[in-house]
């Protein structure tokens, strides 16, 4: 149930965020304001995190809400997988983050693995597309749609970035602490499928 709590918050959110946009009536505004108020405390009941940290958070969000959209870079090296640390938490991740706006999904990752990783690449493929309501991801506050790209290093050496303090690679059966508001361990065990299989469709949920 407390799950469902969950997704309950951030429909009640979005339908009054959405609400907040489109209406023009004041009334109907207060009590589009109410139900983001009711949604802030029922994701404070249930996370713990901050009331007024929580408002910010929704308040920062304006037009109809969509999900937030998040890359991470899928790089291969001798049957291993690229992955960062993550200062934040301390667990591991493919390199990423949200996406920019005025930079397409190409131009996002080659940008976030520079970032974090040190290396240059040239995207090949994208081989999923996961929506996080459908995989075990912590509670978050927002949905978010995942964009796994292919990637291969063209040039450069492993440097640490702003948000990272480890680089290495790691084999399928020897995967790491992961960060899981990032990735999962189902995720990524199904990455090293395109690994095997070169032909293999892209996933998407």
């Amino acid at each position: 149930m407390s799950d469902k709590w969950l997704e309950w918050a951030k429909q009640i959110q979005a339908i009054s965020q959405a609400g907040l946009t489109f209406t023009n009536d004041m009334y109907d505004k207060e009590r589009y304001e109410q139900l983001r108020t009711l949604s802030i405390e029922i994701m404070n009941e249930y996370t713990g995190l901050d009331f007024q940290s929580i408002r910010d958070l929704f308040a920062n969000e304006v037009g109809y809400q969509t999900p937030k959209v998040d890359v991470r870079g899928v790089v291969f090296k001798d049957n291993c997988i690229l992955m960062v640390r993550e200062k934040h938490d301390g667990a591991w991740a493919l390199p990423g983050g949200f996406c920019d706006i005025g930079e397409s999904p190409r131009e996002n990752v080659t940008k976030e693995i520079q970032e974090e990783a040190g290396f240059h690449v040239e995207p090949r493929k994208l081989l999923a597309v996961f929506d996080t309501n459908k995989h075990p991801h912590p509670p978050q506050p927002y949905q978010y749609y995942k964009l796994f790209i292919q990637c291969e290093i063209i040039s450069g050496e492993a440097k640490l970035g702003m948000e990272t303090k480890g680089i290495d690679f790691f084999a399928e059966d020897n995967l790491p602490d992961l960060s899981l508001n990032r990735n999962t361990e189902t995720q990524i065990k199904c990455l090293f499928e395109f690994l095997r299989d070169q032909e293999k469709p892209t996933l998407f949920d």
